[in-house]
């Protein structure tokens, strides 16, 4: 029997499909035969595979709702491993067709070969999933999201059940991936995060910027979620940096993170960390973006005020803080007020004490930011001018006073 399809299906794309009309009737009569078994099935879909033929898509769908209604017919593992591989050459084929009528049948494969566990090796689930992305099932988005949110949450000793999984959930994620909706964001994000091997948490995280141009609403969530860890936090600030989303939205979640890595804390060292570098890197950003929500404000100072009385300060946050203010007073007045105010602190100091290598390399600093901002705040000049004349500061201070005034026009 075999060899006459071979010969059908090399007749078809040796004449090209116009000629024939795509009739596929012939395949569809073979594959529907009460007496056909599993094997057999799959031998009608492996001719018609090897043969390319394109535009095929209702073919196919039709043979996945035989697939499903005969699954009950299974009756031992050549039947299996015959239904498996067929199922996956359909789904296979349905993707590649973009063939959208399909997405409810297939969905309907993605059940029930989750629902055989003793014989699913997570490959037919996977091309699945992948084939609604491809076919545009939007409809099954929510399904996937829980489906991949169960797994985020397993804990799995077993080998074998992992790597099962795991190959269920490289088709979540392609489907995610494909549908560009935002309810995809975080179960993929978690995925990126999770407890699968490397190769599919570096898939996740490359999917991500494809999910949704801007996320942001998602990630200030999980930013703001007690339950996260800062690791995680940090890493969602991260995922943020990779989008398309607009400057205001990128400066909306940047405030988030500045201000969660101020309330959030730890005496876990390494949580320390996570949450410094999240605070330096969200800074840094407002600073190329701009600061959209005057409430950054009262962080940027806690960044600066923080680090200033820390017995062990962080001056590398410090500086980026400085420079941020800088570059936000050229256009507003919150910027300048607080770098006027940090300088009407180092002055009052450097009369009064304590006065240390540490304030002075603050005022170096400071002075030199206020200059670039270029303010013409009458406040900020007559300090500098104070600062210039006063017999309380060194040459190299009163120097450093000057250059400020001279950039600013005086």
């Amino acid at each position: 029997m075999k060899h006459i399809f071979i010969i059908t299906a090399f007749l078809l794309c040796f004449f090209g499909m116009t000629a024939f009309g795509q009739d596929m009737s012939y395949y569809s009569d073979e594959f529907d035969r009460a007496d056909s078994s599993f094997v057999e099935r799959l031998e009608v879909l492996q001719v018609v595979k090897d043969a390319n033929i394109k535009g095929i898509g209702e073919f196919y769908h039709h043979a996945l709702k035989v697939l499903l209604e005969k699954t009950p017919d299974i009756k031992d593992k050549v039947d299996r491993d015959a239904t498996d591989a067929s199922a996956r050459i359909v789904c296979q084929a349905l993707g590649a067709e973009e063939y959208s009528e399909a997405a409810e049948d297939l969905w309907k494969a993605v059940e029930y070969f989750d629902v055989i566990s003793e014989s699913n090796q997570g490959l037919v689930m996977q091309d699945a999933l992948t084939a609604i992305g491809q076919v545009g099932g939007v409809e099954f988005v929510p399904h996937i999201v829980l489906r991949l949110n169960d797994f985020n949450t397993q804990v799995i000793s077993d080998v074998e059940t992992k790597r099962r999984v795991q190959r269920a959930v490289v088709g979540c994620i392609s489907a995610l991936e494909a549908l560009h909706d935002i309810s995809g964001f975080r179960p993929v994000f978690f995925a990126s995060t999770g407890w699968y091997d490397g190769s599919v948490k570096t898939m996740a995280s490359v999917a991500l910027p494809n999910i949704v141009d801007d996320p942001g609403d998602v990630i200030i969530e999980i930013i703001q979620d007690t339950a996260n860890i800062p690791a995680i936090k940090y890493e969602a600030w991260r995922a943020m940096l990779r989008t398309r989303a607009p400057d205001s939205s990128v400066s909306k979640v940047a405030a988030v993170a500045l201000a969660t890595g101020w309330y959030y804390t730890s005496p876990n060292p390494t949580y320390q960390k996570n949450l410094s570098e999240m605070r330096m890197s969200a800074i840094d950003t407002i600073r190329q973006v701009g600061a959209y929500d005057s409430a950054v404000y009262t962080n940027l100072e806690k960044s600066y005020s923080n680090n200033f009385i820390n017995s062990v300060p962080n001056y590398d946050e410090i500086r980026k803080t400085l420079s941020t203010l800088s570059v936000l007073g050229a256009n507003s007045d919150e910027g300048v007020d607080l770098l006027l105010k940090f300088l009407r602190e180092l002055h009052a100091r450097r009369r009064s004490g304590p006065w240390a290598q540490k304030e002075r390399q603050l005022l170096q600093w400071v002075i030199p930011a206020l200059g670039s901002t270029k303010t013409q705040s009458q406040d900020v000049r007559l300090l500098l001018t104070t600062i210039q004349r006063s017999q309380d500061y060194t040459g190299a201070e009163q120097g450093w006073a000057r250059s400020a005034l001279r950039e600013m026009g005086n």
